[in-house]
């Protein structure tokens, strides 16, 4: 009998090695990310404030996970973003986000993700106060 017990026991999903966040910052600079993104602490330049602007980061009610940051730099169009009009996000059904695949290295892409995980703060909710019933 032949198996393959290795794959059964390791861990599910994926992860890059850990990243830098302040060279993650300068990458989130590098790329120009604030002609089309918001991040709390970060001012657009002056000539894309009257263009869509996508927040990043802050308090939100659930946290994306590491692969969702991931695939949304590697893969714009995987997932468009929500809250906004979609004729301002998306062209033919792409997103408008240019894909920088062959512009980034992984190193930059790790630390890119590791900078904006550090940007997100899940907010707190009240919890429901149930009455004791006899």
């Amino acid at each position: 009998m032949f198996g393959l017990t290795g794959c059964e026991d390791g861990p599910r999903g994926f992860s890059l090695p850990a990243g830098d966040p302040a060279k993650g910052q300068q990458v989130f600079l590098e790329m120009q990310c604030l002609s089309c993104h918001a991040m709390e602490g970060f001012e657009r330049p002056a000539d894309s404030e009257d263009q869509l602007s996508v927040e990043l980061g802050g308090k939100v009610q659930s946290l994306k996970t590491y692969a969702e940051l991931v695939t949304s730099v590697i893969n714009p169009s995987h997932q468009i973003a929500k809250g906004y009009n979609l004729k301002d996000v998306q062209i033919s059904g792409q997103s408008v986000m240019p894909v920088y695949n062959d512009v980034m290295t992984v190193g930059q892409l790790v630390d890119l993700i590791t900078f904006l995980e550090s940007k997100y703060e899940l907010e707190p909710y009240t919890q429901t106060k149930y009455l004791m019933y006899h």
